[in-house]
Order: C-alpha cells, then sequence, then structure tokens
C-alpha cells in the first residue's frame, strides 16, 4: 500500500507563519464570519495570536490587512505566470491570468462573498475597493503583457475593474470545480469591453475570429491544464 504523504495539523502550519501572516489570516477568518464593518482590531489581534502593539506596528486599519491581503493575491498570480501561453493572443493571456487569479482567491471565498455584500451597503468602502481592485488590475494587465504605462494604462485597469465586479458577484455563488459560470462570466465581461471606447484597444484589435480559433487555457488549483470554450459559445 502507497505511503500516505504525512500532513502537518493546523498548529503546526500556522506555528510555521509569520506574524504578519497570521494577521491577514486571522482578519480574512473572520470577514467570512461577519461584515467588514464589525471587525474590530481588537478581534484581530487575539485571532491571530499576536499583541495589539504588533498588529498596530504592521497595519494601520483593517482595511490595510485587505490591501495586504489583495497584494498578496497579486504576488501569487505573478509568481505563476504560464510562459506557454506568451503566443497566445493578448485576450487569452488576459483571461489566463484573471482565472489565476480567482483560483488563488478560492480558499477566501467566504470573505470575499461578506466583503461584496458590505460593499454594496457601503458606498465608502466600495469606493475604497475599487481603488484596490484597479490597482491589482494594472498587475493583472501587465501580466497579460498589455501596456498599462501613463494616463491610458491607468483607464484600462479601471475599466476592467468595473467590467470585473460582476464576475465577482457569479464567482462566489459559483461551486462547481470547473468554474463553468466564473468562466461564462467572464467571457461575457471580456466582450462587454469591445464596446468601451479606448479600453485595450490593442487587446480589442485582435480580431474576434482569432480568438474563436483558439480554445481558452487555464490552469486548475492543482496545476492541471484545462481549455474552456471561445467568446460566444
Amino acid at each position: 500500500m502507497a505511503r500516505k504523504p504525512t500532513r502537518n495539523s493546523p498548529t503546526e502550519a500556522a506555528a510555521g507563519k509569520s506574524a504578519r501572516a497570521r494577521m491577514i489570516d486571522a482578519f480574512m477568518a473572520l470577514l467570512s464570519e461577519k461584515q467588514f464593518e464589525r471587525i474590530g482590531v481588537g478581534e484581530i489581534a487575539s485571532r491571530a495570536e499576536v499583541p495589539l502593539a504588533d498588529l498596530r506596528a504592521e497595519f494601520a486599519s483593517p482595511f490595510a490587512i485587505l490591501a495586504a491581503q489583495a497584494k498578496a493575491i497579486d504576488r501569487a498570480v505573478l509568481a505563476a505566470a504560464d510562459d506557454e501561453m506568451a503566443e497566445e493572443p493578448p485576450r487569452e493571456r488576459l483571461f489566463d491570468v484573471l482565472m489565476r487569479r480567482l483560483e488563488a482567491l478560492e480558499p477566501h471565498k467566504a470573505a470575499m462573498r461578506s466583503l461584496l455584500h458590505s460593499a454594496m451597503r457601503n458606498p465608502g468602502l466600495a469606493l475604497a475597493l475599487n481603488g484596490l481592485a484597479a490597482r491589482s488590475q494594472q498587475w493583472m494587465l501587465a501580466a497579460a503583457g498589455i501596456s498599462v504605462a501613463g494616463p491610458k494604462g491607468a483607464a484600462r485597469a479601471q475599466g476592467l475593474a468595473l467590467l470585473l465586479a460582476p464576475v465577482l458577484r457569479t464567482w462566489v455563488g459559483d461551486d462547481d470545480p470547473g468554474h463553468a459560470r466564473t468562466m461564462a462570466a467572464l467571457d461575457r465581461a471580456l466582450a462587454r469591453g469591445q464596446r468601451w471606447s479606448g479600453l485595450l484597444d490593442d487587446l480589442w484589435s485582435i480580431p474576434e475570429r482569432v480568438c474563436r480559433a483558439r480554445p481558452r487555457r487555464r490552469r486548475s488549483a492543482s496545476g492541471e491544464d484545462g481549455a474552456t470554450n471561445s467568446v460566444g459559445r
């Protein structure tokens, strides 16, 4: 009989994490349980098992912890770049990058669902989250090989952040391991981008028939490659 791999217990895994990582994990765990505006710094410190002074030294507020989590997701996506996508059309590369981002967020789906609900009730939070999203999308566009230089790049990132808002709402309710609903929503969002004047003009200049000719590839959470249907199917 094959020997099963040894797995660390949750306590052992937590012990191997830095205090900063435990703070972020604690915040995301709390966010999955309650509304963003009801999370206090004291309970974050308590859940992370760190002194309140240490939490203050790392983060100015719960929103700063959320920004750190977004940055960590950015880094995870950028580190998992798929060189085999380099020859694909820009639109295909962007699809692949955005699906990898959603896969990286998968362990935090409950927290993201809670955050989206809070944003719907809190315009100030929604505005702040938009800023975070636009910043992350600059990196996602760059990962797809699309220029984000200058004002045009900032406009591209902001437009993409707005386009992805309904995709996120679909994703938080999509429990299918294949993410079929999410991928369909992302296809529709990218198609809508074609009608945004000045948004990703070099991306949308790729004829749609080229995109239809190539099946989309994406990397699953397990690292296996898969193919998805192209736009319009």
